[in-house]
């Protein structure tokens, strides 16, 4: 069961962002809120998604597993405006999701969740941790995208800096400590990423929205941040491109 009201710009974030990695999940269900856990059909990526019950404006629910088309909701959102509220209610005896929104209502079919796995999010004892505001992410992003389809991060005592580079063009941002929220570095760490998994993670990140990194050489970087009002968690994992020697 499940009987929810919730604002547009809350289900569009949580679509946006878990959309990044597959087009079809499973909604765990609990009375406390909503979790959501996938990796990529490549296996390069993975997130872990948890939206509260205080996200919601209203939320009732059991504990269920919902299959979920996210392009269908992304399409039904398109209907709505920043700031109205979504309904959404399970009709269990026709296996479908109701979406309500402005006095339009979609049916939605649900899909078979037998085949959709819970994947365990790995326990990575990373070496590096810091935190940095949105704005900087984004902005080492947008610069990278010019130069190279790859990214580096590079992080250690004295700061954090993002660096792209082929042929005769390089880009690097370089973020001292003091440009930093936080960070815990005994060593130094670097590693390679594809660049439009990363972009992709970051894209729902607003300019001031802290964003933790765990980083280590040659390990997945894992990225942490809030949306809904801090009332939604999310994690990503990627996987590092390993140079050759």
């Amino acid at each position: 069961m499940l009987h929810a009201e919730v604002k547009s710009d809350i289900l569009r974030d949580l679509v946006d962002i878990v959309g990044t990695i597959v087009d079809e999940v499973k909604f765990n269900l609990s009375e406390d809120g909503i979790n959501l856990r996938a990796v990529d059909p490549a296996h390069v990526a993975m997130v872990d998604v948890t939206l509260s019950k205080s996200a919601f404006e209203k939320y009732e629910a059991d504990e269920t597993e919902l299959g979920i088309n996210l392009n269908k909701i992304e399409q039904f959102l398109k209907l709505s405006s920043a700031g109205e509220i979504v309904k959404l209610d399970h009709v269990e005896d026709e296996n479908r999701l109701v979406l309500e929104v402005d006095n339009i209502t979609q049916k939605m079919p649900l899909l078979d969740t037998a085949g959709m796995t819970d994947p365990t999010v790995p326990q990575l004892d990373l070496p590096i941790s810091l935190t940095v505001e949105g704005r900087h992410l984004l902005k080492g992003v947008k610069a990278s995208q010019n130069i190279s389809d790859h990214i580096a991060l590079t992080a250690g005592p004295d700061g954090f800096e993002i660096f792209s580079e082929e042929d005769e063009d390089m880009v690097r941002l370089n973020l001292p400590k003091d440009m930093l929220n936080e960070i815990n570095a005994n060593e130094e760490a670097k590693s390679l990423f594809a660049l439009d998994y990363f972009s992709s993670m970051i894209k729902s990140v607003s300019s001031d929205t802290p964003i933790k990194i765990d980083l280590g050489s040659d390990y997945p970087v894992v990225l942490e941040f809030k949306f809904a009002d801090g009332n939604g968690d999310v994690k990503f994992l990627l996987a590092p491109r390993i140079e050759s020697a």
